[in-house]
């Protein structure tokens, strides 16, 4: 038998959709956007910058200029969300406030309109003893609320709105819209809040991490977080159980439906302090470790497989990008990426891997408040 190789078999899983029965590729809004940074070879361009000093703020700044600068990345675009990872009020396990404020400022003296939305998983108000996770599933409105304004304050993140005279969005609860998705891998419709569906661009913010479903969880899984629990329930078990029909993680799947599903043009992953082995925290048995990096690109699944392989991954390896690329995203190798900045060979490192698992081994997380 003929060794295929690496190239030859990511190419042949993005190209070959029909074999999946994916002949229409959903035309979802970040396609549309028509923002993407290309460079000169025709390539996306990523960005890794360096933290110096603990200037947080200058990395931002840089990463984005080695982009093309915020006029650019942001031109006929008013309205923008910036979404961090803020799964629990543990600053360990989160996006860290001073990279939302870099950007909320880059934004804002572009002249943006700037909002910071979130709609976490687990806080005080769904903790329930005996649940695996530790965690309920609820739809509570009033709960939905606390939930989101303890992880709020309890991270900085109700301060820092109010020092920028920037909206904190819950998007768990509120007036919702449906996006169509008649080729969803999971959903044919997904209920977005509507601010997701008024804004012109999306900015997913994550904290580098692995993860116990998806191997790493970087800018494309952060949007699982826009699942309004008013809908889905908080803690996506639900979306997961659907999820879990199409694929065994239970979590790809869903991650590319809601990914088609926004407008998301520009991914800025916090890599200051990361997260090894059991993430997506330090409950769940993961390990901080201090990278000291920025990382920016406007074409999500660029950015997040530069991501995965400076954390020591294969793109192959990531059940989220090998969907992606049955959806007809590209990238699809590597080398059709031009990254800006250092270079991945000079900061990567071998990450612990996380004992990856099928969503159906895990009985009873996210059961109904």
């Amino acid at each position: 038998m003929k060794k295929i190789s690496r190239r030859d078999f990511i190419k042949t899983v993005a190209v070959g959709g029909a074999a999946f029965g994916l002949n229409n590729v959903v035309p979802g809004f970040a396609s549309e956007l028509g923002g993407e940074i290309i460079s000169p070879h025709g390539k996306d361009i990523v960005s890794v910058v360096k933290i110096k000093n603990d200037n947080i703020d200058y990395t931002v700044r840089h990463a984005i200029d080695l982009l093309g600068g915020i006029q650019s990345i942001t031109k006929g675009k008013e309205h923008i969300i910036l979404k961090p990872n803020l799964v629990s009020p543990s600053p360990r396990d989160v996006t860290k406030p001073e990279v939302i404020e870099a950007l909320t400022k880059l934004m804002l003296e572009a002249g943006k309109d700037v909002s910071i939305g979130e709609g976490s998983a687990g806080a005080a108000p769904n903790y329930r003893q005996g649940v695996v996770g530790g965690v309920c599933r609820t739809k509570d409105i009033d709960t939905l609320n606390d939930i989101q304004q303890l992880v709020f304050r309890s991270l900085g993140y109700s301060d820092l709105a109010e020092t920028l005279k920037v909206p904190l969005i819950n998007l768990h609860v509120g007036e919702m819209s449906k996006v169509k998705l008649p080729d969803g891998f999971v959903f044919k419709e997904i209920s977005l809040h509507h601010a997701l569906t008024d804004t012109d661009l999306l900015c997913s913010v994550p904290m580098m991490k692995t993860h116990g479903l998806a191997t790493v969880t970087l800018g494309m899984k952060n949007l699982i977080g826009v699942y309004p629990g008013q809908v889905y329930g908080t803690v996506r078990s639900a979306v997961h159980e659907e999820a879990a029909k199409v694929e065994p993680s239970g979590t790809a799947s869903a991650i590319v439906d809601m990914v088609r599903a926004n407008k998301l043009g520009l991914v800025v992953v916090d890599a200051s302090t990361a997260m090894q082995g059991q993430g997506p925290s330090v409950h769940d048995g993961g390990q901080l470790i201090k990278m000291n990096l920025i990382i920016a690109g406007t074409n999500p699944l660029a950015t997040d497989m530069v991501t995965a392989n400076i954390m020591g991954f294969q793109p192959e390896e990531i059940s989220t990008f090998v969907w992606a690329w049955k959806a007809g995203m590209t990238p699809v190798c590597l080398d059709e990426i031009e990254v800006r900045g250092v270079r991945v060979s000079d900061v990567r490192k071998n990450f612990l891997r996380p004992r990856v698992i099928p969503w159906s081994a895990i009985s009873g997380y996210g059961p109904p408040c």
